[in-house]
């Protein structure tokens, strides 16, 4: 199985903006929508673990998964390894790999494979974000990840935060692969893009699936991304509003608990 690099993400805050985080992210309309994702990440911490005893390797459960954890190489939004990222492999919670193979055998039917870009992320390496975040002279990944934004921008439109629910276990970061071009699918926008294209309302209504004329997404791109969102959803993963790729299982089953053990088998 091959395993590929580049990252990207929206998981941390400046320590000095943690008391003024808003609960809330900006859609692809400039609007500001309660997300939810960040007022559980950063209010509602209960407690920490290094107890890995039931996580488990994605591929174990969902063999025909496609690997390409970024935060383990260096193209991603920091430019290096992501602290706690030991082996390029993806773990989850039992109950968030068990309900990711069930998306995983509807959308093999229809020709597509997963690929996994990032799963269980450790407190550790969501603290080197924030260190990251810290350096605003530290820009070096900026054209590939963020270029129509500040980097200081990025706390305060919340890409960045102190925690992540990738740290709770079931959390997964990912896209379609195409098993007849053998290609990655064309969603219209990269992982870890820092930007409006991210947001799953460009170019449409992603409830309704109604895609509407725009200059940014094409009718296809977001048909490709109601084809994942929809398989998500109806196998109990819950989308975040400010990104296409980034799904919870929805009943989790530690929604207050934040690991810190490294990403490795």
């Amino acid at each position: 199985m091959r395993t590929i690099f580049v990252t990207l993400k929206k998981t941390l805050v400046l320590p000095a903006l943690a008391a003024t985080l808003f609960t809330a992210c900006h859609t692809a309309n400039n609007e500001v929508v309660d997300s939810g994702q960040l007022a559980a990440d950063s209010f509602q911490l209960s407690t920490k673990s290094d107890d890995n005893s039931d996580f488990v390797a994605i591929t174990d459960v969902v063999p025909d998964v496609i690997l390409e954890i970024r935060y383990y190489g260096t193209y991603n939004f920091v430019g290096t390894r992501i602290d706690g990222y030991l082996q390029p492999t993806a773990l989850l919670t039992r109950e968030a790999a068990d309900s990711l193979k069930a998306v995983s055998d509807e959308l093999i039917k229809q020709g597509y494979r997963l690929k996994i870009y990032d799963a269980y992320r450790p407190q550790m390496g969501v603290d080197h974000f924030v260190r990251w975040g810290k350096d605003l002279d530290d820009t070096l990944m900026k054209s590939y990840f963020y270029p129509n934004e500040t980097k200081d921008s990025l706390f305060i439109k919340e890409y960045i935060a102190t925690h992540s629910s990738h740290s709770r276990g079931s959390t997964v970061d990912l896209t379609l692969f195409d098993m007849r071009t053998e290609k990655e699918v064309d969603m219209g926008g990269t992982f870890d893009w820092f930007g409006r294209e991210s947001h799953p309302d460009c170019g449409g209504n992603p409830k309704t699936g109604e895609w509407r004329r725009n200059d940014t997404i094409t009718a296809q791109q977001f048909a490709s991304r109601m084809i994942l969102r929809k398989a998500m959803l109806r196998h109990g993963f819950k989308p975040y509003d400010c990104e296409w790729w980034h799904f919870t299982l929805k009943n989790e089953p530690y929604p207050d608990t934040y690991f810190t053990f490294p990403v490795q088998q």
